[in-house]
C-alpha cells in the first residue's frame, strides 16, 4: 500500500468500511488511479466565489459586506479536500461491485484508461475561465457527425449532465441545512424548501446544461481518436463500466455534499454571532444567545440553492464538473 493509500485509509477509518460492497483499500486504489484528488482540489479555489454568487443570485438574500466576508471565511473552511475524501471513499467503496472491480482496474490500467484521466487532470485544472470559454463554445473543437454521435453517446453513458446538477442541487442542499443547524434556525422547514426549490429547478437546469457538457466533454478529448472513444464506451457502457460510473458518482455527491454541509455551519455559526454583536450588551443574555426560534432581521431567512455556473467533479469521463 502506498503512502497515499494508507492517509486515504485513516482518513475513510473502519466507520467506512463496516458495510462496504468492497474494502476501503480497494476503493483507496480506484480513487488513486482515477486521480480524483487530483480533479476534485482543482475545482476548490473557485468554491468560496461560487458560494459568495450563490447568495447575491438569491433576491430573498441580502447580505452586508460583512456577511459575505463570512460566506467566503466558511466556504473556504468547508471546501477542503480532508474533508471531501473521507465521505467520498466511504460511497465509493460502498456503490462498487466486487465482481466488477478486477475489470474495471483493469481497464484504468490500461493505456486508454490511463490518457483518459490524464485528460481529465489536465480538463479540471484548466482554470475557471478556461472551463467557462470551453462550455461557452467560445473555445472549441471542430466534430464531425460521427464525432459528436460518440460525444453524445458518453455524456448518457456517463450520466454527465445529470450528476453535475445533483451534485450542485444535493451542495445548495447541504449549505442550506449546514446554516439552519449553525444558526439555530428551523432545520426541517430550510431543507424543505431547499430540497423544493431544488427539484422544481432540476428539468431546466439539465436542458441547460446539457449542451454545454457535450463541449466540455468534447474538448477534454480532443486528442483521442474515435477509435479511443468507442472502446472507453464500451467499457463504460459495459455491466463493470455502469457500476463504476454509479459508484464514482455517489463519491462525488456525497464527498460535496459533506462539504457543503461543513460550510454551512460554518457560515450559520458566523452569521449567528454577528446578529448577537449587533445586539447591545443587556441583550446578550444566556437566554438571548440561545438558538433562536426565528432567524435575526439581518440574517437570510435560509440559504438559495446552489445552481451550477460551471461542471464540477460528476462523472468518470468528466470527474472535475464540477464545481467536474
Amino acid at each position: 500500500m502506498t503512502h497515499l493509500s494508507l492517509l486515504l485509509v485513516l482518513a475513510a477509518g473502519n466507520v467506512f468500511a463496516a458495510d462496504a460492497a468492497v474494502d476501503i483499500d480497494t476503493a483507496a486504489k480506484i480513487y488513486q488511479e482515477a486521480a480524483v484528488r487530483e480533479q476534485v482540489r482543482a475545482s476548490l479555489l473557485a468554491m468560496p466565489k461560487q458560494i459568495r454568487d450563490m447568495f447575491s443570485r438569491d433576491e430573498s438574500t441580502r447580505l452586508t459586506d460583512e456577511q459575505l466576508t463570512a460566506v467566503d471565511a466558511a466556504a473556504t473552511h468547508g471546501f477542503r479536500i480532508d474533508v471531501f475524501e473521507a465521505p467520498a471513499l466511504s460511497a465509493l467503496a460502498h456503490d462498487l461491485d466486487a465482481a466488477s472491480v478486477a475489470k474495471i482496474e483493469a481497464f484504468l490500467q490500461s493505456d486508454l484508461g490511463r490518457r483518459m484521466v490524464t485528460d481529465d487532470v489536465a480538463s479540471a485544472t484548466m482554470g475557471e475561465a478556461n472551463i467557462d470559454k470551453v462550455m461557452s463554445g467560445e473555445i472549441s473543437v471542430p466534430l464531425t457527425a460521427k464525432r459528436a454521435a460518440l460525444i453524445d453517446r458518453l455524456e448518457r453513458a456517463t450520466r454527465s449532465t445529470e450528476s453535475t446538477v445533483d451534485i450542485f442541487l444535493g451542495m445548495g442542499q447541504a449549505v442550506a441545512v449546514g446554516t439552519a443547524i449553525g444558526s439555530g434556525l428551523d432545520q426541517k422547514s430550510v431543507a424543505e424548501r431547499a430540497q423544493k426549490s431544488g427539484e422544481a429547478s432540476r428539468a431546466g437546469l439539465e436542458h441547460d446544461m446539457r449542451e454545454p457538457m457535450r463541449r466540455f466533454l468534447a474538448y477534454s478529448y480532443r486528442d483521442l481518436s474515435d477509435s479511443d472513444l468507442k472502446h472507453m464506451l464500451a467499457f463504460l457502457e459495459s455491466p463493470a463500466g455502469s457500476h463504476y460510473v454509479i459508484a464514482y458518482n455517489a463519491a462525488m455527491g456525497a464527498g460535496y455534499d459533506a462539504m457543503g454541509r461543513r460550510t454551512g455551519e460554518q457560515l450559520g455559526e458566523s452569521l449567528r454571532e454577528l446578529a448577537q454583536a449587533s445586539l447591545g450588551p443587556e441583550a446578550r443574555t444566556p437566554e438571548a444567545l440561545a438558538a433562536p426560534e426565528a432567524p435575526p432581521t439581518d440574517a437570510p431567512a435560509s440559504p438559495p440553492v446552489l445552481a451550477p455556473p460551471v461542471p464540477a467533479p460528476a462523472s468518470p469521463a468528466i470527474p472535475e464538473a464540477t464545481p467536474h
